[in-house]
């Protein structure tokens, strides 16, 4: 082992475990946890390289644990032990229903153990603590190759069999090798009995008691199930409102959020967790002061929704009344829909500074016969940031962008994102059209909404772009996160249906930090911005490519017709020009494209843990820290820091955020949805500059901004599911 790390000094190392063992009665156990431990409180900036030692003891600790089960330490018949855990319920029969006897020794053959020794210690900690298969008593049964195997060959199983033992392969190489991770539900729950595999879900809520208690029905099914969940909530009416022509008795959306809290935190995601809901409200909506007040930890517990994560859906013009401290009219949205004839939040500015929207606003704002409150615009911006500072909510969600770069507005609209900001998708409410009863039994008829799924992976970036393997792996994860829409079984019947016509997906990103270090690219810097403008593009033309491929061979996405892919606006709205760009645009239009929506940019901070890089495209936030567990704490390091990176690993809340909304500008412009992206501040920030920071990220055309993530306030919960 000292051969492998010739940078560290393993005398001092050597003499406690010669102490170690001078001890009498030490069992084996104890004997492996003292050489972990002894590996594990060396690491620190100096020498991160203990990382990997203490990872190679603790390696050789879980293949002893497994043996409990497999009945040797180590890999050994991969046939047997798929069959013994379909014994036991496990995993699905299915797997072995797929794939022959001699298909699944040919893939034990491709298995390489070796790459076991990729993990630091906290990467294959976590990989073993929540995402290997263990017996129903807790015994350690599958081994990290193994379950990267699982997964490729859970997800390819329905690729045509004179090529799909290649794909498996393939897909087993981006995955053993760290190039890339699968979303949290498809890592922990493929091949298995049980769980599904998409990351999280979007519901819209009808303005009536029907679809509001039908909604929470289908929210708290997929949170049992491990998903995470967004709600847009704007449509139902405020506070005040009538109810069947009696005046003024609707209790407004704040029962419904408690209601939804309550579901939060009772119906939990495999016993793991609470349930993570996030409820999105828009910022014309008389409910809006109650609503920025839901998360505070003062005022009336009533009004309290402390479980749950609010965002914002907030228009340009808004934020153009925030800048010139105009004055914002609030609205009841039950009301505009009887006497204006029309939903207002149904519409957007199509263009910058004009557009539907705002003409339908200020008739609502002009109309003698309808209702309204006035407040200064820059009153509800400071509740906003406010909020922001205590709990790190609202999200930010700028509804005008995300519509006009919607490449599928000629099948609906999009109200509001999910549960950590990265998904926008097409939008509606499920309804209610008819129930009878018929030869003695209840028939119950409904219209189904857009419901929307998100499917999400992740590209390592700096492993995969200093390997130089960035086309090989996008090439063979567009193929898997599309093969997740046809084998994952939804239980909502809308989110399935939802899922086949869009066949959306999300190809993200983590690593972003890592890999400015290694290319010695300081994150303050033009020349940050330029080269992650190239990198995005570069991945956005990969990954259309390889879902027109895709379309050559298994068909275009139901709704691809009339789309923005179909008419080529898609290439048009982001100015893309240049051979190569007019080529695929062609291409497109002539043979189609799978998937409807493309690329999301989700957190992934626990799988960016696992594969040993940088969260998301986050600057780093500490260059040492510790992880901790139960009975002791993890140190834990920069990736890769050196004496030559360390200048290159600027910190979180040191770093100017107006450097980091500009990548996210250039980056949003390759992202057809949109990108978990967090503003860090010192919690002395004064109320005009983090508005600055805000007015910022809007006027360079970002679609969503996620936790405001102030040094008062750490206590931010993220969606699992969405860690890809």
């Amino acid at each position: 082992m000292e051969q492998e790390f010739p940078r560290l000094d393993f005398s001092d190392f050597k003499k406690k475990v010669e102490q170690a063992h001078r001890v009498k009665d030490m069992t084996d156990d104890q004997i492996d946890n003292m050489l972990i431990l002894n590996a594990v409180e060396r690491i620190d900036r100096n020498e991160t390289d203990w990382t990997y030692v203490a990872a190679r003891f603790y390696l050789k600790r879980l293949y002893k644990l497994s043996s409990g089960f497999r009945g040797a330490a180590g890999y050994g018949s991969f046939y047997e032990l798929i069959n013994r855990l379909i014994e036991i319920g496990i995993y699905d029969g299915e797997i072995v229903e797929s794939y022959s006897r001699e298909e699944i020794d040919l893939l034990e053959k491709v298995i390489d153990s070796k790459r076991d020794e990729l993990f630091t210690y906290i990467g294959l900690l976590t990989m073993a603590e929540r995402y290997l298969a263990r017996t129903q008593t807790g015994d350690v049964a599958e081994l990290p190759q193994e379950r990267f195997m699982i997964i490729a060959m859970t997800l390819l199983a329905e690729e045509p069999k004179e090529k799909r033992l290649q794909l498996v392969e393939e897909a087993y190489w981006a995955l053993s090798n760290l190039y890339m991770t699968v979303a949290t539900p498809t890592l922990a729950n493929a091949g298995k009995s049980y769980g599904q595999l998409s990351s999280c879900f979007i519901d819209t809520v009808a303005d009536d008691l029907r679809s509001i208690y039908d909604s929470n029905t289908d929210i708290s099914t997929l949170s049992k199930n491990g998903g995470g969940i967004g709600v847009y909530l704007g449509k139902i009416r405020s506070r005040g409102s009538d109810i069947k022509g009696f005046k003024g008795i609707s209790s407004g959306v704040i029962p419904w959020m408690k209601q939804l809290n309550n579901t939060a935190v009772s119906v939990d995601q495999l016993g793991q967790r609470q349930g993570a809901i996030a409820v999105y409200l828009d910022v014309w909506h008389k409910d809006i002061f109650p609503f920025l007040d839901a998360k505070l930890n003062n005022g009336d517990e009533r009004q309290r929704t402390h479980d749950l994560f609010t965002g914002i859906c907030i228009p340009d013009l808004f934020m153009e009344q925030v800048e010139k401290r105009g004055d914002w009219y609030l609205f009841d949205p039950h009301e505009v829909r009887q006497v204006m004839g029309y939903s207002l939040e149904d519409f957007f500015d199509e263009e910058k500074g004009a557009g539907s929207f705002r003409e339908k606003y200020w008739e609502c704002v002009y109309h003698p016969g309808l209702s309204h409150e006035v407040v200064p615009a820059i009153e509800i911006f400071k509740s906003i940031m406010i909020s922001q500072l205590e709990t790190g909510t609202p999200y930010m969600f700028y509804r005008d962008q995300v519509n006009r770069m919607n490449a599928n507005h000629h099948k609906g609209m999009i109200y509001c994102s999910n549960l950590c900001t990265e998904i926008t998708q097409n939008m509606s409410p499920t309804l209610l059209e008819e129930e009878k009863v018929e030869n003695g039994k209840i028939l119950i008829y409904k219209k189904p909404g857009d419901f929307v799924v998100c499917n999400l992976s992740s590209i390592s970036l700096a492993k995969t772009v200093i390997d130089d393997v960035l086309e090989r792996v996008i090439d063979i994860q567009v193929r898997m996160l599309d093969c997740v829409i046809d084998i994952n079984e939804v239980p909502v019947l809308q989110a399935q249906i939802t899922n086949k016509n869009y066949r959306g997906i999300g190809l993200g990103t983590f690593g972003w930090h890592h890999l400015l270090a290694l290319k010695g690219i300081k994150w303050e810097s033009e020349e940050a911005v330029e080269y992650c403008d190239a990198l995005y593009e570069r991945m956005a033309y990969l990954t259309i490519s390889a879902s027109m491929e895709l379309a050559k061979e298994k068909g275009v996405y139901p709704y691809f017709e009339g789309s923005d892919w179909c008419t080529g606006q898609f290439f048009g709205k982001r100015q893309y020009a240049g051979e190569r760009w007019e080529s695929l645009a062609g291409e497109v239009k002539k043979h189609g494209i799978r998937n409807g929506y493309l690329m999301a940019v989700a957190p992934n901070s626990s799988t960016s843990i696992l594969a040993g890089s940088t969260a998301s495209i986050d600057p780093i936030f500490r260059l040492e820290y510790s992880e901790e567990k139960k009975d002791y704490k993890i140190p834990v390091t920069a990736p890769d820091l050196t004496a030559e990176t360390l200048w290159f690993y600027k910190t979180a809340y040191n770093v100017d955020q107006h450097w980091s909304i500009k990548q996210n500008a250039r980056r949003q412009r390759h992202i057809d949805q949109s990108i978990s992206f967090n503003f860090y501040v010192k919690n002395t920030i004064k109320a005009k500059t983090l508005l600055d920071l805000h007015l910022d990220a809007w006027k360079s055309g970002l679609k969503t901004t996620y936790y405001v993530r102030s040094t008062s306030s750490s206590d931010f919960v993220e969606c699992e599911s969405c860690h890809s």
